[in-house]
């Protein structure tokens, strides 16, 4: 194992020419950046923030963030305008377009380098005003407490976990930060020792000392901030992908695993059970529109199941060119006509005759063993397609979709089975839903 993690180690760590580049890129922005910034009195400082300067950035992975720190009595309206105007003021030469956190930031790409411009209020350690303020305390303890070996063990976890596609903290991802990457690192020493602690997690473990309960499959504490789970933005697909290639690389290490080795096993004859709904949305900030994507996705499964329809696997996705997909693996996408409903006991009068006088003229019914009254009940729908088009048609407003898409989807929707697709990620998207989970497959 120790002579994988050495070369693994080799493909983690950025060269000098690329460090140098880097630097170049981050130094422009700063200036950039600290130009605009003399305009304004809110303003009391710029400072280097993630990655780079904590010297933890992956040879293909390197933004630069750069954080404007405004006085804490700053207006939350005039926080936002005066950062949009530094950002973009700042950026012109380079594209900037609006990103969304909490309060939005600035991103734009400087010789293949994503420079993120991000407003924070200027506080003191735990009197928090937004998301962003906590960042300087993370790089501040950070540079403190990460030895120069430590840093490179960091950059070799974020590569492991960027290889089996469980890193990043976008809503997209769901998966492991690099702050948490960090927290890891520096709790066990290691990247060998963050494996084996992770192959024998336990649920609920608690990394770090909080200060209150959490209730999540793994509890993460901020060093700077015993009060924050970090594991709550981690999702339980992402931790169990985590256990498993943990396990796996223990179990047989392999340089594979620092080089996106997973292929996922495709069972093509469950295309045959998957439906998509396409639609177009009006353009924002892909932070927004993956969390409503989400959202709707996890609703119409609920819808569905209500339905009658069992739901195996769900997932949304974006394509290309402002067009988003929601797709549905289930067991079947038509059911039985009927169903069976269950009524009140024979015992309860009252509810009983009302349940008999309700169903009586279209239903079947008689008294089960259970002494509760039995009808067999017409579906309204037993095709999935028909059912989603009723409801995305006449019932949208009961349908649990974000109120954010609902004007999208009464605009134009379109329900195709989901081989038909196009687009190369819509594609993998739905190759991925129908297929085993490839970090499984890491113990073949």
């Amino acid at each position: 194992m120790k002579q994988i993690i050495e070369q693994a180690r080799r493909l983690a760590i950025p060269s000098k020419k690329l460090q140098q580049d880097k630097t170049k890129v981050a130094k422009l922005a700063f200036n950039l950046v600290r130009k605009q910034v003399t305009k304004y009195s809110q303003i009391t400082g710029v400072e280097f923030g993630g990655s780079y300067v904590k010297g933890t950035w992956l040879p293909n992975k390197a933004d630069v963030d750069i954080f404007i720190k405004f006085e804490k009595s700053t207006p939350d309206k005039k926080f936002v305008e005066i950062s949009k105007k530094i950002g973009f003021d700042s950026m012109k030469k380079f594209k900037p377009y609006v990103r969304y956190s909490e309060h939005p930031y600035i991103e734009a790409t400087i010789r293949g380098t994503k420079v993120n411009v991000v407003p924070c209020y200027d506080v003191k350690k735990g009197q928090w005003q937004s998301a962003a303020d906590r960042s300087p305390f993370h790089t501040k303890f950070m540079l403190e407490s990460l030895t120069g070996p430590m840093k490179d063990e960091v950059r070799l976890l974020k590569n492991f976990l960027s290889s089996n596609k469980i890193y990043g903290s976008e809503i997209a991802k769901q998966g492991i930060s690099g702050y948490v990457t960090e927290v890891l690192i520096l709790h066990y020493g290691s990247f060998q020792d963050v494996i084996k602690a992770i192959a024998k997690l336990k649920k609920n473990q608690i990394i770090g000392k909080p200060t209150k309960s959490f209730d999540t499959s793994i509890i993460i504490i901020d060093p700077i901030d015993s009060n924050r789970n970090l594991g709550a933005a981690i999702s339980n697909e992402n931790v169990g992908k985590f256990i498993i290639a943990s396990r796996a690389f223990q179990k047989k290490p392999s340089i594979s695993f620092f080089k996106s080795h997973l292929r996922p096993k495709i069972f093509k004859k469950n295309l045959e059970n998957t439906i998509a709904i396409q639609f177009n949305y009006k353009p924002r900030s892909p932070d927004i529109i993956w969390g409503q994507i989400k959202r709707a996705a996890s609703s119409l499964v609920v819808q569905m199941e209500l339905g009658g329809f069992q739901v195996l696997r769900h997932a949304g996705v974006i394509g290309e060119k402002n067009d988003a997909y929601l797709l549905f693996l289930t067991q079947s996408l038509k059911i039985e006509e009927n169903f069976l409903r269950e009524g009140p006991d024979i015992f309860f009068e009252v509810e009983s005759e009302t349940y008999i006088t309700k169903n009586s003229k279209n239903s079947m019914m008689w008294i089960g063993s259970n002494r509760k009254i039995l009808s067999l009940q017409k579906r309204r729908q037993n095709d999935v397609s028909l059912f989603l088009n009723d409801l995305l048609k006449n019932h949208l407003n009961k349908s649990g979709i974000p109120k954010g898409l609902k004007a999208d989807i009464k605009k134009r929707f379109k329900i195709i089975p989901a081989k038909k697709v196009t687009g190369k990620c819509i594609k993998e998207a739905v190759a991925e839903l129908v297929s085993t989970d490839a970090t499984i497959l890491s113990f073949n």
